[in-house]
């Protein structure tokens, strides 16, 4: 089995406008995916990101702090998943709870060096 990071990809809660009641039922879709693939042993581990965002760039190594609301779009979080290989991962990603609102799956192998 190789691993995978699953890398979502979309705007904020707060930018959707999403009312009490449906940002509950967004969230119970995504405790409910989190739970399958954790019983079924696929995910070795994740999490939600803050959209608190700081920047370090270039060789004079410049700071700029962002919120999402200052970006198009915000890596929300991620998972680290075990499977055979790219087309196992995108099955995996089908459930993914926030196609519906516009938001993206960027799968990536993790790569493993030899020592």
């Amino acid at each position: 089995m190789k691993e995978f990071m699953m890398i979502f990809v979309g705007a904020d809660y707060t930018d959707q406008n999403l009312s009490p009641e449906e940002l509950q039922t967004q969230m119970g879709k995504w405790f409910a995916w989190n739970d399958k693939m954790t019983q079924a042993g696929i995910v070795s581990h994740g999490n939600a990101l803050t959209p608190q965002i700081r920047r370090v760039t270039g060789a004079n190594r410049t700071v700029t702090d962002l919120t999402s609301a200052e970006v198009k779009e915000i890596v929300g979080g991620y998972y680290i998943v075990k499977a055979q290989d790219f087309d196992a991962v995108q099955k995996i990603a089908e459930d993914y709870p926030d196609y519906d609102l516009g938001g993206t799956v960027e799968i990536r192998e993790i790569m493993i060096f030899d020592r």
